[in-house]
């Protein structure tokens, strides 16, 4: 059973979907210390990578402010680089958060099969907040357990935004080229929806 797989993208994937990626890693692995469980084994229960739209930067290190919310929250940022998104990236993932509403239809157009399990990561944060977690499969921290309540949430948010759009709201600032306190709203951004969503997988 492979992990279930988050994919985050942005438009560089220097900023971002980085961070959103390494946040949602560092939220997973303490839900995992709170359970006696060694945070390494995060990557098993949970594959959370990113790539963006644009391409320009493939290869590039996480933008330094970008790096340093990251690394101050606790994360790592090691061996990280950037990279263009690719389709076999989107159907590889059973999750797709996108940082704007262009970027979802972005990845929407490259792949129309994959509209059900593409949110943008704000709209996404919000479906969460609404959905009983009573209704998913039972947690464990087992990789068959973690995929089967994350496929199950996923379905669930898909089926809960039926006859709705993103919000304005939904959408992250593009923090690129804009100082520290910028970068550190963004973060906090991504962490009212990744927090939450390690918690329902791993209560």
């Amino acid at each position: 059973m492979p992990p279930f797989t988050v994919l985050h993208v942005c438009m560089g994937n220097i900023c971002r979907s980085p961070m959103a990626e390494r946040l949602l890693s560092l939220a997973v692995g303490e839900r995992l210390a709170r359970r006696d469980v060694d945070p390494a084994r995060a990557d098993e229960l949970l594959h959370s990578h990113s790539a963006g739209t644009g391409g320009w930067h493939a290869g590039e290190e996480m933008n330094p402010p970008a790096a340093r919310q990251v690394t101050t929250r606790g994360g790592s940022v090691a061996g990280f680089a950037a990279r263009k998104l690719r389709s076999d990236h989107i159907d590889a993932a059973d999750l797709v958060l996108t940082a704007t509403a262009d970027q979802l239809e972005y990845v929407v157009a490259l792949r129309p099969d994959a509209v059900s399990r593409t949110f943008v990561l704000g709209e996404f944060g919000r479906l969460l907040a609404a959905l009983d977690p009573a209704a998913l499969p039972p947690a464990e921290a087992t990789p068959e357990a973690v995929y089967a309540r994350g496929a199950a949430l996923v379905e669930a948010a898909h089926a809960a935004r039926q006859g709705t759009t993103p919000l304005p709201t939904d959408d992250l600032d593009d923090p690129w080229g804009r100082g520290d306190q910028c970068f550190s709203r963004v973060a906090d951004e991504i962490e009212e929806t990744v927090h939450p969503l390690a918690a329902v997988l791993l209560p």
